[in-house]
């Protein structure tokens, strides 16, 4: 017979005489109930046992993470909380099931142990119900790309260039670790390697997916991305995934419209189809934020928080006149912000994008206009020489969140910007093809997919919204 899905059951509109479900045992209560889950939803199905004739041997095998079959008859519910349940004429044990060893017991876990056991945390309702959210997330992201005109690309994983300039990339070598062959002046020999030259993990997709832009005018990537950054703060990943748009002929504020437009639609899509995990997760983050201290509590609820992105429009300022808010806010002036504002030119951090979202603007802020020198060489210069044409997009909670700009198609001025920074024409021969051939103004951003994850689920640890997250020291799984 073939089963249905549990959420199936339970949205049913009427009984059934014979259904089949299968999945794993959340709880098993009086030897007679079963909480029965098969990830197709965060809801369970209780199913009641008829324990007078069913072999005690099989009851005992009714654990905790224990995979069942169960047939029987979808009745009307006698208790609270479900329309459905089944009563059960036939119990199947599907595999062993070692029940004092399972650790994910129907008890409350710390993040970190369901980290050390990310093979079974899926197995949780908080689990289930972020990567259900993750995976509506990512087809939002396919789906808003593919009905506006966009042609996906898959850029390369292996590369030899360094799209962001900062060096923290992994290598990728087939060369022996113990007699490497080096070069004249003692320095490794590329060219004896696989690819014939120094080549890494990709940081982004961004220079490749420009190309393709300047000939199929809207296209994005979304795929892996790696960074050697030694960092174990709860925003970074050493694997994580990338959306990145490109766009010919957009120009910055074409890059607003196109990054707040696409973030709206995905939330909304994700809020609509993940109403049952959304308000579990909500419940889940009110609960936390019980025991913190009144200080710490966000001011918002989950919904509340997803709302204001969508009920709002972002608004636009540029860097210099958030410079002058955040110099002369109270926080700054009282010495409250770990890094306090001094003078046009500093990198804001976490606390000062907040701060401007938060309770200055009190709404989603699109920065623009940066200082050059804290941005990456491909950013179009702007006419005053000392600021590019960048954007970063600050939510409520987390801070940056999208990272663009328009990017520099003059040839000259793109060639000079490298020869400051040292950046080697010849390694990026093809990226400046570009700019020798039918040239035009174009822009993109790049999103982290597990930044959004983290924003859309309420989740304050990147690590919890990534399948098996890769950090400094870690690789498990």
């Amino acid at each position: 017979m073939k089963h249905t899905k549990v959420k199936d059951l339970l949205n049913s509109t009427k009984t059934l005489h014979e259904v089949n479900a299968k999945g794993w045992v959340r709880t098993f209560r009086n030897n007679q109930f079963i909480a029965l889950n098969d990830g197709s939803t965060i809801n369970n199905i209780q199913c009641v046992v008829d324990f007078e004739n069913t072999p005690e041997e099989t009851l005992k095998r009714i654990t905790t993470g224990a995979a069942v079959s169960v047939t029987g008859t979808l009745v009307e519910s006698q208790g609270a909380g479900q329309k459905f349940e089944i009563q059960v004429t036939k119990l199947e044990i599907l595999g062993d099931s070692d029940a004092e060893k399972f650790p994910m017991q129907p008890k409350k876990h710390s993040l970190e142990f369901l980290r050390e056991n990310a093979h079974l945390r899926v197995r949780t309702n908080a689990f289930g119900a972020i990567m259900r959210v993750r995976s509506v997330l990512s087809f939002a992201v396919h789906n808003y790309f593919q009905n506006n005109g966009f042609v996906y690309v898959n850029t390369p994983i292996i590369t030899g260039s360094d799209a962001e300039g900062a060096g923290e990339m992994f290598k990728v070598t087939a060369l022996p670790f113990e007699n490497t062959p080096k070069t004249e002046d003692g320095k490794v020999n590329y060219k004896e390697d696989f690819f014939g030259k120094e080549t890494n993990l990709t940081v982004s997709g961004q220079l490749e997916a420009e190309t393709y832009a300047m000939a199929l005018g809207q296209v994005y990537t979304f795929g892996p991305t790696f960074r050697a950054e030694n960092s174990n703060t709860s925003r970074h990943l050493a694997e994580f995934w990338m959306i990145e748009p490109e766009v010919a002929f957009n120009d910055l504020s074409d890059n607003m419209d196109l990054a707040e437009d696409f973030i709206q639609y995905v939330i909304k899509y994700t809020m609509d189809k993940c109403q049952d995990d959304l308000k579990f997760l909500e419940g889940r983050l009110i609960d936390e934020e019980k025991v913190k201290p009144q200080a710490e509590r966000s001011e918002m609820t989950l919904l509340e928080k997803l709302n204001f992105v969508l009920e709002n429009n972002f608004k636009r300022v540029s860097y210099t006149e958030a410079i002058d808010i955040l110099r002369n806010s109270k926080p700054n002036k009282n010495k409250k912000f770990n890094y306090i504002i001094e003078e046009w030119g500093a990198d804001l951090q976490s606390e000062h994008e907040r701060y401007l979202v938060e309770k200055h603007f009190k709404c989603p802020v699109i920065l623009y206009d940066y200082p050059a020198n804290i941005k990456a060489f491909y950013m179009r210069l702007n006419e005053d020489g000392k600021t590019v044409r960048a954007m970063d997009i600050l939510f409520p909670g987390i801070g940056e969140i999208v990272g663009g700009s328009q990017r520099e198609e003059r040839y000259d001025v793109l060639i000079e910007k490298m020869k400051v920074l040292g950046i080697d024409e010849e390694e990026l021969w093809w990226y400046l093809d570009t700019r020798r051939f039918g040239s035009a103004v174009h822009s993109g951003f790049g999103l982290g997919f597990e930044r959004l994850v983290l924003f859309v689920t309420g989740m304050t640890n990147i690590r919890d919204v990534i399948p098996f997250p890769r950090t400094p020291g870690s690789a498990e799984f």
